[in-house]
C-alpha cells in the first residue's frame, strides 16, 4: 500500500514542477522569440546594436537592444536563461521514470501489440531516446541542418518514422510519451549542449578582451530556431495521455505525424506577424483541415476488430460481465488489483448502476479506443471491445 502511495504523491510533485518549470522555458522562449524578431533597426543606436523595442508592461516602459554579437565591454550583470529548460528535462525524465518505467506493465507495454518485459521496455525507451538524440545531433555538427528545406523535411520524415515504430512496439500512451520526450530531450540538449556553451566562450572572449567569434551565435540562433518550430508539438504529446481518442487508437500514429506539421506551421503564423510582415492567415485554414482530419482518424476506434465483428448480441448483461471481468478490479470500492489503493480517478464500476452512468466514459476509454486496460494488462480482446461499442451505439439510437 504505502509504495502506491508514494508512487503517486512522487507522480504529482514531479508533474507539478515539470509543468511550473515548462510554462517558464516556454514562455522566455516565445518572448525572446517574438522580441528578437520586432527588433527595428535605428541609426542612432551604438555600433554593433542590432536593433532596439520599446515595450510596455505591468505599467512600465521597457528599452531593449539587441547586439549582433557581443557588446564592447562585459556588463556587470548579465541574467541566463537555462535552468527553466535544464529543471523542465530534469523533472521529466523523473516523471517518466516514476509513471513509465516504474509501472511499465501499465503505461509502458501492451501485450496486444508486442509482449516485452517491464525491463525490456524500459531499456527500449531510454536507448532509443539517447539514439534520436545523437542522430539529430550528428546531422547538425555535419552541416545539413544549414539546407534548412532538406533538413526541415528529413527531420520530419524521421520523428514520423519513429512514431510510426514506437506504435509498433510500446503501448499507444508509452508511445505518444516517448515521442514527446525525444523532441524535448533534443529541445535541452540545444540549450545544454550547445547555446549555453557558445555563450560562456563570447563572454570568455569579452572579459579576456577579445572579439567573440561571430559563427558562436549563428549556430546558437539555429538551434533556438528548432527550438521555437518544436514547442507546440510536444506540448501536444506531453498532455496527450489525457486523451485517449489520441493515442490509443487504430491510426494513432498518422494524428502524430499531423501535429507534428501543424506545430511549426501555426508557430510560423505568429512569427511572422512578430516580425511585422504580413500575416498568413491561410494558416489556420491548414489548421482547421488537420484538425479535422486527426478527429476522423480519432474516430477509427481501436486497431484490434470493427465495430460491426460483433458475435454476440450487445445486451447489458454482456457489458456488465465484460466490465467486471475486465475492470472492477481496479474501479471497486475496494479495489482488488495489486498496489491499487483506490479506484483510479475515483471511477467505480463494479455496479450495474455504477456501469450506466459511466458508460460514455467506459466507451471513450475502452470501445473507442483501447486506453483501458492500460497496457491491456487484463487482455480485453477486440470482440469485447467492439460489443461496448454496439451497446453504446443501440442507445444512442
Amino acid at each position: 500500500m504505502w509504495g502506491s502511495i508514494v508512487s503517486e504523491w512522487a507522480s504529482l510533485i514531479l508533474r507539478w514542477l515539470h509543468v511550473v518549470a515548462a510554462i517558464a522555458w516556454i514562455g522566455s522562449s516565445f518572448y525572446f522569440i517574438a522580441l528578437d524578431l520586432s527588433l527595428k533597426p535605428n541609426k542612432a543606436l551604438p555600433d554593433g546594436v542590432q536593433g532596439e523595442a520599446w515595450q510596455v508592461h505591468g505599467g512600465g516602459f521597457y528599452h531593449i537592444m539587441k547586439y549582433l554579437v557581443a557588446p564592447a565591454q562585459m556588463p556587470e550583470e548579465l541574467t541566463w536563461f537555462k535552468w527553466e529548460a535544464y529543471t523542465t528535462w530534469l523533472s521529466g525524465f523523473a516523471l517518466m521514470v516514476v509513471v513509465y518505467y516504474l509501472e511499465a506493465d501499465l503505461f509502458l507495454v501492451d501485450k496486444s501489440i508486442l509482449d516485452l518485459t517491464p525491463v525490456q521496455a524500459g531499456l527500449f525507451s531510454f536507448c532509443s531516446l539517447a539514439l534520436a538524440w545523437l542522430l539529430y545531433e550528428v546531422a547538425c555538427r555535419t552541416g545539413l541542418a544549414q539546407r534548412e528545406l532538406g533538413f526541415t523535411i528529413g527531420g520530419y520524415l524521421f520523428l514520423v518514422a519513429l512514431t510510426y515504430a514506437f506504435t509498433h512496439v510500446l503501448s499507444g500512451r508509452g508511445a505518444f510519451n516517448q515521442i514527446g520526450a525525444i523532441i524535448g530531450t533534443i529541445m535541452v540538449a540545444n540549450v545544454f549542449g550547445l547555446i549555453i556553451p557558445n555563450q560562456k566562450k563570447i563572454v570568455a572572449s569579452l572579459i579576456a578582451g577579445q572579439a567573440p567569434d561571430p559563427k558562436l551565435g549563428k549556430t546558437s540562433k539555429e538551434r533556438s530556431v528548432h527550438n521555437n518550430y518544436l514547442t507546440l508539438p510536444v506540448v501536444v504529446l506531453m498532455i496527450s495521455n489525457h486523451y485517449p481518442l489520441l493515442y490509443a487508437t487504430r491510426f494513432n500514429w498518422i494524428i502524430v505525424a499531423i501535429i507534428l506539421a501543424l506545430g511549426p506551421v501555426i508557430r510560423h503564423f505568429f512569427n511572422e506577424r512578430h516580425a511585422g510582415r504580413k500575416s498568413p492567415w491561410w494558416v489556420w485554414g491548414v489548421a482547421a483541415a488537420g484538425m479535422i482530419a486527426i478527429g476522423f482518424l480519432s474516430a477509427a476506434g481501436p486497431r484490434e476488430v470493427k465495430t460491426s465483428a460483433v458475435a454476440a448480441p450487445s445486451t447489458l448483461a454482456n457489458v456488465e460481465e465484460i466490465v467486471m471481468s475486465r475492470c472492477s478490479m481496479c474501479h471497486a470500492a475496494e479495489p482488488v488489483w495489486a498496489g491499487i489503493v483506490t479506484a483510479p480517478k475515483g471511477i467505480v464500476l463494479d455496479s450495474t448502476e455504477h456501469i450506466q452512468r459511466n458508460i460514455r466514459l467506459i466507451g471513450r476509454v475502452a470501445a473507442w479506443s483501447s486506453a483501458m486496460p492500460p497496457g491491456n494488462i487484463t487482455e480485453m480482446t477486440g470482440e469485447e471491445r467492439a460489443m461496448l461499442a454496439a451497446y453504446i451505439a443501440q442507445g444512442d439510437r
